[in-house]
């Protein structure tokens, strides 16, 4: 298709000797119309009477106004020709670039370079915007690969597990029952994995529908500790939910920020050791809502604590490897947070000093009566 059309120097060559030749005709039609009349009247006022001499007169001011015409229209189209070429080239140029950098962006290299001389200001935005959208779609590519990298090392443990008693079940070598019980396990472990890459791709995408409705968050987090009770009581960790200030109502997703709690109390349980205690309390900073989860485990070293809401990213993966966890639990509690216009962060001493999760939404109403 673009071996087809004209280049861009010739359709402003087309356009300049358009121009001109309307200019010409214009100035013509003009000329043949209105000056003849005006050259006649003054010619009368001078008192010069003879129609020969008027005739001369006449005849001689049509002809040198054709020759000038005709001079001056030749003028114009070479100064047209002249000019378009460096004209179109000086146009061109920067589209020229734009086209090879959407050229390369398609060919899998993203990371392009808007063009140095723009020449205008829309070609500049276009050049900026071909840029920015490069960047996005090269940091996308990597987190694809890394993202598809770990789900391959997460999926690896699972498989292996079923795959071994299978053999195991065939051989007669472990009772079917063990056998059975480990692989529903595994299987449980996979469909979870499933439900938190749908969660998290929906949320980071943006295509999470939140239902917001006034939601009391002292009742929210009392509702999550009840139902994790069992889990941290056969773990033998102390639970203890503190909603001193009463009842604080935002507008929010109830079972999404349930999700949230839920994976900030999994993640403590799965960090703290038997006879260890978890506290999540909840109150007012100003006019936003904080909700604090706190143990005294593992803790989180300095420098883990930048990853801690990485995919997958794990700083003992034998523990979370027995604890049956996703590596995702804390990623997507931010990215429901962030989706909720709130914010998630962690804190820690260092190792064995526990650590404390504290999400903040905004727009805390009035308690409720």
């Amino acid at each position: 298709m673009s071996g087809r059309l004209p280049r861009l120097g010739r359709r402003v060559l087309a356009a300049q000797m358009q121009v001109a030749i309307v200019c010409a005709v214009a100035l013509v039609l003009a000329v043949a119309l209105v000056a003849p009349r005006l050259f006649a009247d003054h010619l009368a006022a001078t008192g010069e009477t003879d129609p020969v001499v008027q005739g001369h007169a006449e005849e001689a001011f049509r002809t040198s106004g054709a020759l000038a015409l005709v001079a001056a229209l030749v003028v114009a189209l070479l100064a047209a020709a002249l000019l378009s070429r460096p004209l179109g080239r000086r146009l061109a140029r920067p589209i020229e670039d734009l086209a090879t950098s959407a050229d390369t962006v398609t060919s899998g290299q993203h990371r392009v370079h808007a063009p140095v001389d723009p020449y205008s200001d829309e070609v500049a935005r276009l050049g900026q915007s071909l840029e920015r959208m490069g960047d996005r779609l090269d940091h996308a590519e990597q987190a694809r690969s890394q993202m598809l990298a770990d789900l391959a090392h997460e999926m690896r443990t699972p498989l292996a597990t079923i795959e071994l008693y299978t053999e195991a079940v065939r051989d007669q070598v472990v009772p079917t029952d063990e056998s059975i019980t480990a692989i529903q396990a595994q299987v449980q472990r996979l469909r979870r994995l499933a439900d938190d890459l749908r969660d998290l791709t929906l949320v980071q995408e943006q295509a999470l529908a939140l239902h917001l409705e006034p939601v009391d968050i002292a009742s929210t987090a009392a509702t999550a500790c009840l139902a994790l009770a069992p889990a941290y009581a056969a773990a033998g960790v102390q639970l203890e939910a503190r909603t001193d200030a009463g009842p604080i109502v935002v507008d929010a997703d109830p079972v999404r920020l349930g999700q949230v709690l839920g994976n900030l109390l999994d993640n403590a349980l799965a960090h703290t050791p038997a006879g260890g205690h978890v506290t999540v309390s909840v109150g007012r900073a100003a006019d936003d809502v904080v909700i604090e989860v706190r143990d005294d485990g593992t803790g989180i070293a300095p420098e883990h604590l930048p990853l801690v809401f990485d995919r997958f990213f794990r700083a003992d993966p034998a523990r979370q490897s027995v604890r049956g966890g996703t590596g995702l639990g804390l990623t997507i509690a931010r990215a429901l947070v962030d989706a909720h216009g709130g914010t998630l962060h962690a804190v820690s001493s260092g190792t064995g000093a526990g650590a404390t999760f504290t999400v903040t939404l905004p727009g805390a109403g009035p308690a409720a009566p």
